[in-house]
């Protein structure tokens, strides 16, 4: 009985040693870091309007330059406990003004601090991994002139065991993939490649379209079986829409109908963008109109999902 106890605890041992090297934070390799470059903070600002960095870190209500005040603060409340938005202004002491390129693109691509902890997923790095070193390099170069903003945000509010960061490490090996999600349509003449594949590098890349309209399974993974067909609100407040071509979706708008409404935040049926949508809407409002056109010609062609029963 004592040698079987023994070789219980002696496996036990061993599992927690493979699921502790397992969980560890990950970084990018050398010859990932070797492309980034700092880069142009005007090209940076566009790739900030796409990224949505405003929405959450932005003080609530924000409007104008008040958008580039990103002193966090945004509570975002789950299943798995409050999450807040973090200061990522240029403050060096209570934002990310002191972190590297390598600090920054770490977090933005592995979801990792500087200090080699997991960040939390309601940052969507799992989408951000999809960014270029190019866009990388151009968003931190415009990080560095937003204003300084003085003041830690609060902590997350967790229970047991979501509070374990080092737990994320596996999440991550499960979740956190930086291949595309959906494979260009073939033997379509009427679809632009190149227009389709940069509306699916904003989707799914910078633009974590996902990270909200796609449903996401027990351990808060995103059903990419599911992409984009709509999801319940994190809140569990009503229900995020499915944006695919089905009928439910953007079935009966055109491409011209889902760009201009990126562009105005009118519908067809000229109704006005509303709820959380209208930040997402006023920041593909900055964009340029190839990029509005771009996503536009993604979500047209992407697959349907299977619509939700009444």
């Amino acid at each position: 009985m004592k040698k079987a106890i023994l070789v219980l605890v002696v496996l036990a041992g061993i599992a927690a040693a493979i699921g502790w090297g397992l969980s560890a934070p990950t970084r990018m390799s050398a010859e990932e870091a070797s492309a980034l470059k700092e880069g142009d903070p005007a090209k940076g600002e566009l790739v900030f309007w796409a990224g949505g960095c405003a929405s959450c870190h932005a003080e609530k209500g924000a409007k104008g330059d008040d958008l580039l005040n990103l002193g966090g603060g945004l509570r975002l409340e789950t299943p798995f406990g409050v999450f807040v938005a973090p200061n990522i202004s240029s403050s060096k002491a209570d934002g990310i003004g002191g972190w590297s390129l390598i600090d920054f693109a770490n977090a933005m691509t592995h979801g990792t601090s500087p200090d080699g902890q997991n960040f939390y997923p309601a940052f969507p790095y799992t989408s951000y991994a999809r960014m270029t070193p190019e866009d990388l390099g151009d968003l931190y170069a415009f990080m560095a002139t937003v204003p300084s903003v003085e003041g830690k945000a609060a902590s997350h509010e967790l229970g047991f065991p979501f509070n374990i960061r080092r737990g994320l490490g596996l999440w991550k090996r499960m979740f956190l993939d930086p291949a595309p999600v959906i494979s260009q349509p073939s033997g379509d003449g009427e679809i632009d490649a190149e227009l389709w594949e940069r509306g699916r590098y904003l989707v799914e890349g910078p633009g974590h379209c996902g990270e909200c309209h796609t449903p996401r399974d027990f351990a808060g993974g995103l059903v990419l079986s599911d992409w984009l067909g709509g999801a319940p609100a994190p809140t569990g407040e009503g229900r995020i829409p499915d944006i695919t071509p089905t009928q439910g979706g953007f079935g009966s708008w055109s491409a011209a109908d889902i760009a201009y409404y990126l562009e105005s935040g009118f519908t067809p049926e000229y109704d006005s963008v509303g709820g959380e949508m209208v930040h997402v809407q006023e920041n593909m409002a900055r964009l340029p109109a190839s990029d509005r056109n771009a996503i536009a010609a993604y979500l047209k062609a992407i697959p349907t999902v299977a619509e939700p029963a009444n």
